[in-house]
């Protein structure tokens, strides 16, 4: 069996061992394979490992051995499932591997928006504090979570952790979903939508990337905030009409945004949010510990292991 991870470096950058996997078969890992790369790396492979790196249609096409995708990640809009499903390719992904340290990182977020420990500090290192002529300073309001309310946008396993960690704050958490059934114990109230943006002092987003869900953050629903509010996202950019968060961050609608995603990625420089004010951007790493990474990379195995015995595993197609 011929297996070629097109894009392995992001889920591996050294630190962990390709081992497990080499040893189900004739193994090739790529760190990284452009687009105009990929027929010729995958040719000729049974099982083809992605994370990233687009398998189209077109592609799909020119790839006859090909039988198993295994995604290397949550998300798998990268691979033309339907495609896939008529050639008889069984598509996986790995879900559940990074709930609680995308979790971690909204709260990470959050607090930089709400204490600015991160700016302190630097302040603090290029000398603020030394010509200071009181004993302390800040540059922007400290806000106490304790009483705010928290919206999640998307109750799924990463939404409702990420309440959970909103309720150890003593935060009053509410969400908005379209399964009821996953509320349970009375951690969360559920609301609409709209009183979700008009009630929350932060809203979360954890919610999947669909054509319903597209730009789901857009100008009107940013008109439902509150000035003070807080915009996070650690799902999928495509969630936010950047432009629009952008104008409503330049003109003060809202109070800021944390965002660990955005619609293209890497960015382009044009992009308006990195120009928007008290607008903090960190490089699509929430899912990136190396506790999380390890997860991803044991399901994968399994994900192959399960192939190879006849029995495919987390399949999405």
């Amino acid at each position: 069996m011929k297996i070629v991870v097109l894009d392995g470096y992001t889920l591996n950058p050294g630190d962990l061992s390709w081992a497990e996997l080499q040893a189900l078969g004739e193994c090739v890992i790529y760190d990284r394979t452009a687009p105009g790369e990929v027929v010729a790396r995958a040719a000729g492979a049974e099982v083809v490992l992605t994370n990233k790196t687009v398998l189209s249609r077109e592609t799909l096409g020119q790839l006859p051995a090909l039988k198993y995708i295994s995604v290397m990640a949550t998300g798998y809009n990268i691979v033309d499932v339907a495609a896939a499903r008529e050639r008889g390719i069984s598509v996986s992904n790995v879900p559940s591997y990074g709930t609680r340290s995308v979790a971690q990182m909204t709260m990470a977020l959050l607090l930089e928006l709400s204490v600015h420990a991160g700016h302190l500090g630097a302040t603090t290192r290029a000398g603020r504090w030394f010509a200071c002529p009181d004993y302390c300073y800040w540059d922007s309001p400290l806000i106490e979570l304790d009483g705010l309310t928290f919206g999640v946008v998307g109750y799924g396993r990463i939404g409702q952790a990420a309440g959970e960690l909103a309720a150890a704050f003593g935060m009053r958490v509410v969400t908005s979903t379209r399964t009821e059934s996953k509320v349970t114990g009375g951690r969360a109230e559920i609301v609409s939508l709209e009183r979700l943006f008009r009630e929350s002092d932060v809203v979360s987003l954890h919610c999947p990337l669909t054509p319903e869900t597209k730009n789901l953050v857009n100008a009107e629903r940013l008109g439902w905030m509150k000035p003070t509010a807080f915009l996070i996202n650690t799902s999928r950019g495509p969630l936010v009409d950047e432009a629009a968060l952008a104008e409503a961050l330049n003109a003060e609608r809202i109070a800021a945004a944390a965002l660990d995603v955005v619609s293209v990625e890497p960015p382009s420089a044009d992009n308006p949010l990195f120009r928007a004010k008290n607008c903090l951007i960190t490089p699509h790493i929430s899912w990136a510990t190396r506790a999380a990474r390890s997860r991803l990379l044991a399901t994968t195995v399994e994900n192959v292991r399960g192939y190879e015995a006849g029995t495919v595993r987390n399949t999405v197609n």
